[in-house]
């Protein structure tokens, strides 16, 4: 027999958190729930933008959904003893991806707008939700400071999904955009 989609052990605003004691319950706008959320919102907008991407960036967005997939499973992890999925060597990956994709980028001088082409207007779109969940991350990290490694994955995601966006622009012939203000 399947599962169902649905408990209804939700309608009353709590969730179900998992440990070593059992079911723990808590509310659907904790700051941990909050945080892996918008981890969730993140993931599904890079979605959107696999959507439009070229075949190579394709390939290192769905290594970033992955990863984001374990994130939100380590926030949701109340254990005290857990392992976390998410390592300083997942920061280093996107690292060395910034700088390969940059490598081939006009050198950036001033502010650019976000948009271009439908592949880099995805991608920028994708950068601002992972900027959210960074947030919301921060505000978490005062109860629960052992996420530090995450904090410093969603940064340089945000950096990563930048990149991506200017070099999907230029692959498809649009430049930057100055920002005027």
């Amino acid at each position: 027999m399947a599962m169902k989609i649905y408990t209804k052990t939700g309608d009353l605003g709590e969730t179900s958190l998992w440990g070593k004691a059992g079911v723990k319950r808590t509310r659907k706008d904790s700051l941990r729930v909050e945080s892996y959320g918008a981890v969730d919102e993140a993931n599904a907008s890079i979605g959107m933008a696999r959507a439009k991407a070229d075949p190579a960036l394709d390939q290192m967005l769905e290594r970033v959904q992955h990863r984001l997939f374990a994130l939100g499973a380590d926030l949701s992890n109340i254990n005290p003893d857990r392992a976390c999925r998410i390592g300083d060597e997942d920061v280093l990956m996107l690292e060395e991806w910034i700088d390969a994709l940059d490598q081939s980028l006009p050198a950036l001088k001033e502010f650019i707008l976000p948009g271009g082409s439908e592949t880099a207007g995805a991608l920028h779109l994708a950068r601002t939700v992972v900027r959210r969940a960074e947030r919301r991350l921060v505000s978490f990290l005062a109860e629960e400071p052992s996420y530090r490694v995450h904090l410093k994955f969603l940064n340089r995601l945000s950096d990563f999904l930048f990149v991506a966006a200017r070099r999907a622009n230029q692959v498809s012939g649009v430049g930057d955009i100055t920002a005027k203000f």
